[in-house]
């Protein structure tokens, strides 16, 4: 499994389910926007973030290298776990093709060394500025 370290900073931002989707996250480079009855949730770059009190933000981007096949089970389990053991935190997202993990800026580098040591993952580097 290839992992790579996308150069992005990232936040999450709570909207109510009812509210327009802001124009400003349209400019992202990565985004992700999701409607439930309960809430509408953005993951976009800080900079596209709409000024709103309910914000996470510091996230880096870790992205598992696809296309993965639907039929494949365990993947985000077999990534996720290890960093649960060791009090690292994830926000998940799922694409068609593949899946993205948000990791606090400052445990990115905990995180990587111990997604490092597993069995068949390795850290693909790209310039991605």
């Amino acid at each position: 499994m290839q992992l790579q370290v996308i150069n992005t900073n990232l936040a999450v931002c709570r909207l109510q389910p009812s509210d327009k989707i802001p124009w400003k996250v349209w400019d992202s480079r990565f985004l992700s926007i999701t409607r439930t009855s309960e809430e509408l949730s953005i993951v976009c770059d800080e900079k596209c973030c709409p000024p709103i009190e309910r914000t996470e933000s510091g996230f880096a981007l870790v992205k598992i290298i696809g296309p993965l096949s639907f039929n494949l089970t365990g993947i985000l389990n077999y990534i996720i776990n290890p960093l649960a053991e060791a009090d690292i935190s994830v926000f998940t997202i799922s694409t068609f093709d593949t899946d993205y993990v948000l990791i606090k800026k400052e445990k990115l580098s905990e995180a990587r060394n111990i997604l490092s040591n597993l069995p068949d993952v390795e850290f693909v580097e790209y310039d991605n500025s």
